[in-house]
């Protein structure tokens, strides 16, 4: 990682002064600590703003992780992990460089394929077996 930027896939990277960061107390157990101590990070990124991502890689973004994504276009995401600011800080910022990675990569375009003439046949043959197997099954009346 370079001073100031979070390096990407394909040479893409995000400055940090994007990101804000602000800390604030965090749920559950923690003993005394709990009711003091502002250690749950939260990540804000106005994606809509940024120039350093593709719209159609902020676009793949949006729909992958809608639970991120507000409706003004901002990225919020929390973590709470560690009694640590910095490292929930961290796990923040690479939680965010692994969804971006994500949604930086284009999905394959996908090639129609036909079926083969043996699984045709096979196909045939199961359907075939199956409706002599339940024609069996059925009430004769003599």
């Amino acid at each position: 990682m370079t001073a100031g930027q979070m390096e990407l896939a394909n040479g893409f990277a995000l400055p940090e002064g994007e990101l804000i960061f602000t800390f604030v107390r965090s749920s559950g157990p923690g003993g005394q600590n709990v009711n003091k101590v502002s250690s749950k990070a939260v990540l804000r990124w106005d994606m809509r703003a940024s120039a350093s991502i593709p719209d159609a890689a902020k676009a793949r973004f949006a729909k992958l992780y809608p639970f991120c994504v507000t409706s003004e276009g901002k990225v919020i995401l929390t973590c709470q992990k560690s009694r640590d600011a910095l490292k929930n800080r961290n796990y923040c910022q690479e939680n965010l460089r692994v969804k971006l990675v994500a949604a930086l990569q284009e999905p394959k375009k996908r090639i129609p394929t036909r079926p083969t003439k043996g699984s045709i046949k096979r196909r045939l043959e199961n359907k075939a077996r199956q409706s002599e197997k339940k024609q069996s099954r059925g009430l004769r009346f003599e």
